[in-house]
């Protein structure tokens, strides 16, 4: 499929009844039931609280691809876009149905319901879900187990979402898209595994340029064997991380759902297509490394006492009831020519203060700041 063409699906099947970053099991449960009549919903356990954990089985082929989202719970775009994906595949598309003819998904679209609903990385104990691929210590972590060995996949799709410091390389350009073949071992050897997973990401990094250039990063691939792709990967099974960042305004990530659509159906579509063999898996080692160059604001040129210095803000994002509140936050104040702003003011060496005058310092908290005179909404 072309880009343009995918672009289409996804406009015309994007699941309208999940917007934001505040996605819960209350949210999917009626797309749940829906799905009940037309793909294999099975309640694959519960987690902490007692909360329902389902897969979602579609297709027929002999190729097994599982994916799950919101291991961690505040992490949801993925999720979105699953619902999005799902919708697609119940098409009549041609494309899609040759698709559904070679290959069998598993879906578990949030693994972590009791994050999801407090909007935390970790679950009900406290716990790191990808920090627990060896204790396997919470229910959630027995449930991705237990569909790992009971689905024998022959690829997996670890679905998270990063924060908006990410940049696509030391560069003014942030990582909207990222994503990490895991390393297999201490050594971080390129095996075979690896390089499957390397052939795939590098096809959607190509399809990505076409509409993102120059937004795409990779992750460090530091061997940790209690992360779940880790271990997945040492278990001979090519594993991809998928992260969704930031893409310039977009808090909600509705453009970076689209994004990661895209690179589903452009993996899936390659998987069904093709012989995964690893062999054209160089061209990952040219996408470069995420580094931590952004911030969300950056107030530059700012004069306090004798100096003159630039102000760093960064949102903390804070559940109110049923929706996000993102609260500006002080995090440096000093000379931030590293950085680049998400959005950027220049004060020109004037005071800037807060809403009722008071000095800005790190951990101040606050949506307005006074520069000549005038109120900025940060």
């Amino acid at each position: 499929m072309q880009t343009e063409e995918i672009r289409t699906l996804f406009s015309k099947y994007k699941e309208e009844s999940l917007s934001g970053r505040y996605i819960t099991h209350k949210h999917i449960a009626p797309l749940i039931e829906k799905l009940k009549s037309f793909t294999i919903v099975n309640q694959v356990g519960k987690s902490v609280l007692g909360n329902p954990i389902h897969s979602i089985e579609i297709g027929s082929g002999r190729k097994k691809i599982l994916m799950w989202s919101q291991m961690h719970g505040n992490e949801s775009t993925t999720t979105k876009a699953i619902f999005d994906l799902l919708n697609t595949l119940l098409s009549d598309n041609q494309d899609v149905v040759q698709v559904l003819d070679n290959c069998k998904l598993c879906i578990i679209p949030i693994l972590n319901p009791d994050g999801a609903m407090a909007y935390t990385r970790v679950n009900a104990n406290s716990v790191d879900l990808n920090r627990d691929a060896q204790d396997l210590s919470q229910p959630e972590s027995l449930v991705l187990k237990e569909v790992f060995e009971r689905f024998k996949p022959h690829f997996c799709y670890n679905l998270h979402g990063q924060r908006t410091i990410f940049s696509a390389g030391p560069v003014n350009k942030s990582a909207t898209v990222s994503f990490l073949a895991p390393a297999q071992d201490k050594e971080c050897s390129v095996t075979l595994t690896r390089k499957k997973a390397m052939e795939i990401i590098d096809v959607m990094n190509k399809r990505l340029q076409e509409i993102i250039p120059d937004q795409v990063g990779v992750y460090d691939d530091s061997f940790n064997i209690n992360c779940v792709g880790d271990t997945f990967q040492s278990k001979n099974v090519p594993t991809i991380l998928f992260e969704a960042g930031h893409y310039d305004r977009d808090y909600d990530r509705e453009v970076t759902r689209e994004l990661i659509y895209i690179s589903y159906l452009t993996s899936i579509c390659y998987i069904s297509k093709n012989n995964v063999d690893g062999s054209a898996y160089k061209e990952y080692f040219n996408i470069p490394e995420n580094e931590k160059c952004f911030l969300d604001i950056i107030i530059r040129n700012v004069k306090m006492g004798d100096d003159v210095v630039d102000v760093g803000i960064q949102y903390t994002e804070k559940l109110n009831t049923d929706s996000l509140e993102f609260v500006p936050v002080i995090v440096k104040v000093e000379s931030l020519h590293a950085f680049y702003g998400h959005k950027e003011y220049d004060a020109k060496g004037s005071e800037v203060s807060g809403e009722n005058g008071e000095e800005l310092k790190v951990n101040y908290e606050n949506v307005f700041v006074i520069l000549n005179n005038e109120k900025i909404l940060l």
